[in-house]
């Protein structure tokens, strides 16, 4: 059965399945539904509701405030309809859409860019073109192994034209069926399939003002698609480039980012250690601090954060303590699996 969800932004209705969301059935659809962790703990997907009935599955309060939904907001990824709805997508600022591509490529390159991190380019060999924005991500399927979702570490191909390679960075995780197969089983001439683009945490190109781009652990791909596409486009606002990590041996594209800073004034690259396990003349500490600590005036500022949950959540509220506005954050939080899965699980509560 199921029920008829009508979107602002797009002229067909949308068949919602029962059990399904309305970003599920949209994007089954071909619907290019701003979202992002597909998981509500990001808020890229949070919608209006028009009109009709839901049920929301369990969400992040930084997500979504209860204020917000008081208001007759919603997260797509949560709203299970119960009966025909009617909703408006947030717009967004800048928004930018590309064409929807399931890709057929092959392993170009693959190596070690920490002890728990390879880089991996991929030769696009069918599907395309590829077209993508700086900090999007795409579904990456190994062998049999179920679609997991990277970020794209180069800087998009411009004016339109196709990306002939893509470069992701994959990080061992304890548990992950997808990021063990790459860091393990994966080889050259392999046959890799790609989904995407997705996602809305994406470089605004017209914003003049500073930048302010935190990373941690691989959350430094979709941040270095960011900064290489800003120098290539010869932006000329100040950037700030914090790089979060635990110990030296997690540390990586550091020189890349030297030598980057050292031709463009405008670039600035701080790398911080969390967890140092010896004496360092490093900056040390949670790397969203020593962003506050270092930046005083953040008016006409930007924000691009990706990295793991607990620092996208401790870095969001700290920016707009510092007078940051919400719209001006864009962050890409990096789940891992387990930790949707228990998301998931909790998803049995609605609000």
């Amino acid at each position: 059965m199921g029920f008829c969800a009508k979107l602002k932004q797009w002229a067909t209705p949308v068949a919602v399945p029962d059990g399904a969301t309305v970003l599920e059935a949209a994007l089954a659809q071909g619907v290019p539904y701003p979202h992002g962790c597909r998981s509500g703990n990001c808020g890229a997907c949070k919608s209006r509701l028009l009109k009709g009935d839901v049920e929301l599955a369990e969400f992040s309060d930084f997500a979504l405030t209860q204020d917000e939904r008081a208001q007759g907001l919603v997260l797509a990824c949560r709203t299970m309809p119960r009966s025909d709805v009617e909703m408006a997508w947030l717009e967004v600022d800048d928004l930018v859409t590309h064409p929807l591509r399931d890709l057929t490529c092959r392993v170009a390159a693959l190596g070690d860019m920490t002890h728990d991190i390879k880089r991996l380019r991929l030769k696009i060999e069918g599907g395309g073109p590829f077209t993508f924005s700086a900090g999007q991500y795409a579904s990456l399927g190994f062998a049999a192994i179920a679609p997991r979702d990277y970020s794209m570490a180069n800087a998009p191909a411009r004016n339109g034209r196709d990306n002939p390679e893509i470069e992701f960075h994959i990080r061992h995780l304890a548990g992950g069926a997808s990021s063990a197969y790459a860091s393990t089983k994966l080889r050259i001439g392999e046959t890799v399939r790609v989904q995407g683009p997705y996602g809305t945490s994406y470089l605004r190109e017209s914003h003049t003002g500073p930048i302010v781009a935190i990373a941690g652990g691989s959350g430094l791909a979709p941040i270095k698609s960011i900064i290489e596409t800003v120098l290539a486009i010869d932006l000329k606002q100040p950037i700030h480039l914090y790089f979060g990590v635990r110990d030296e041996r997690d540390l990586y594209l550091e020189d890349h980012f030297k030598t980057l800073a050292a031709k463009h004034k405008n670039l600035s690259f701080i790398p911080v250690l969390s967890e140092p396990g010896k004496p360092t003349k490093r900056r040390t500490g949670f790397v969203h601090l020593a962003v506050a600590a270092d930046i005083k005036d953040f008016d006409g500022s930007k924000a691009y954060i990706a990295g793991p949950p607990v620092m996208v959540e401790a870095a969001t509220p700290l920016l707009q303590s510092l007078g940051m506005r919400r719209e001006d954050i864009h962050a890409d939080a990096f789940y891992t699996e387990a930790e949707r899965a228990k998301l998931q699980a909790a998803s049995g509560a609605a609000r």
